[in-house]
């Protein structure tokens, strides 16, 4: 894996509506406080964090406010690295959400039972690629089908209609 890609982080920042999460993210990139109220549908901010002696490039994830009936969207349990849970401690609603994203969190990260380095020490081992995607929520479905040909073209002469031996591994 590339030194780039193990400095690379992405956090996200939940809680209810109207609590601070867009507040606090950009009091923290661009230090300054907004003092109007605009609902937040999504955003991404970027920031490089020093932590113990590394940079980190940081995209830090505002997301809408979460409710009783949009706990946590699957994506922001997904290739997440770290969860900031934001409440007001003038509402109580808030703070009994965000332990119920916390509950939502730890269901979405602890499913996965097969870890990508494991999938990836496979797929080396038998001569093929891998990748991580989700046919539900569309993610790198078409990668899959770029990588399958690519292996293909690169095993076989041109115009040659012979399978391959070797393939792509699909997680």
């Amino acid at each position: 894996m590339p030194v780039d890609a193990l400095r690379k982080r992405k956090i996200a920042v939940l809680g209810s509506r109207s609590v601070g999460k867009s507040s606090l993210v950009i009091q923290f990139v661009e230090d300054h406080f907004v003092e109007s109220y605009y609902p937040t549908i999504e955003s991404t901010f970027r920031k490089d964090i020093k932590h113990n002696g590394v940079v980190y490039e940081c995209d830090i994830i505002d997301t809408a406010g979460q409710d009783e009936y949009s706990i946590l969207n699957a994506k922001h349990a997904v290739g997440i690295h770290g969860f900031v849970l934001v409440y007001s401690v003038v509402s109580r609603n808030s703070f009994d959400m965000v332990q119920i994203i916390h509950e939502k969190i730890v269901t979405f990260t602890g499913n996965q039972q097969v870890s990508k380095e494991e999938a990836e020490e496979f797929a080396k081992s038998i001569g093929a690629s891998s990748v991580e995607t989700s046919a539900k929520k569309n993610i790198n479905v078409p990668l899959v089908f770029d990588l399958v040909l690519g292996e293909i073209e690169k095993r076989a002469p041109h115009n040659q209609n012979q399978p391959a031996t070797k393939g792509c591994f699909i997680q």
